[in-house]
């Protein structure tokens, strides 16, 4: 498999674009917006005219930013469900429900068409890096056939089961993301209201027993109160809700997740939702009455 598309050339759309590019595949790109795909045909990739064109490869990504438009893509009119070739295996990277999943799934095995559910976990700069992990659910022996595709993006690939598990797999990952940042933020808010300096704390943290992937990749964001989005407040909103949904559904409490979409949704509020999750610590540094002062 060398011929890639990809449907959805955002900030982790390119990332993707990027690491496959760099493993020497073919990539086409689609996007509703040109200038996200221009600003990587410097690197090789081809930009599709229409989800038609970004069809006609082995495999195609949809790397998209809510449920509707990855299910209007897939199997809305004109989407990849009717056009790409039998040959073809979709691979849904986005954060999506497991139930959607699975019903993505079972309409394209009904029209012949391989289907993989493979979220991402890493931010954009950790995928650009090749530093981030896959979940994949679905057919194992297709799964397999896909990982060299895999390999050139991630670190670690994990197969985890059948279409479905994957998303399940990322809402776990990412509830544990959202937490983490949260309360990396607290403890930031915390020292600085005693005079300590968040960089200062940050450092001697990252090789403490609270040391986590969030001090390492969010604490400079918050350190800095620079929130360059690796993953906007507005986005993490909608996976919010999605993990609480599923939580009730299984029957699920999920205290800590419901605090920490809170923070979030008035993190967004007061209009911070296009930055990135690292945001959280100004509505948290508002509560605990730290404005200008902190110390830096």
């Amino acid at each position: 498999m060398k011929r890639i598309g990809i449907v959805g050339v955002g900030l982790l759309g390119s990332a993707v674009a990027s690491r496959l590019l760099q493993g020497k595949f073919e990539v086409k790109g689609y996007d509703t917006r040109p200038e996200q795909v221009k600003a990587l045909q410097a690197q090789g990739l081809t930009s599709a005219r229409s989800i038609a064109e970004a069809a006609q490869a082995d495999a195609v990504f949809t790397i998209l930013p809510s449920l509707e438009s990855v299910e209007k893509i897939i199997v809305g009119p004109g989407g990849l469900i009717e056009t790409a070739p039998r040959s073809c295996t979709l691979i849904q990277m986005s954060t999506v429900s497991p139930e959607l999943a699975r019903r993505l799934g079972e309409a394209a095995s009904a029209k012949g068409l391989g289907f993989l559910d493979a979220p991402m976990s890493g931010t954009s700069a950790m995928v650009a890096r090749g530093e981030c992990s896959i979940f994949v659910g679905g057919d194992h022996a297709r799964a397999e056939a896909c990982r060299p595709i895999f390999d050139a993006i991630a670190k670690k690939t994990c197969y985890v089961g059948a279409v479905g598990m994957a998303a399940l797999a990322k809402l776990a990952a990412n509830l544990l993301v959202a937490v983490n940042t949260a309360a990396l933020a607290e403890a930031l808010v915390l020292g600085a209201k005693g005079g300590l300096a968040p960089v200062v704390l940050l450092d001697a943290l990252k090789d403490s027993a609270g040391a986590s992937k969030m001090v390492e990749v969010r604490g400079p964001l918050m350190a800095s109160h620079r929130f360059d989005a690796q993953m906007k407040v507005d986005l993490f909103l909608k996976d919010f809700q999605l993990m609480i949904d599923e939580g009730r559904r299984l029957g699920v409490p999920l205290p800590l997740t419901t605090i920490t979409q809170q923070l979030a949704t008035a993190t967004a509020a007061a209009g911070r939702g296009g930055e990135d999750l690292a945001a959280i610590i100004t509505t948290l540094e508002q509560l605990a009455g730290l404005g200008h002062d902190r110390p830096s």
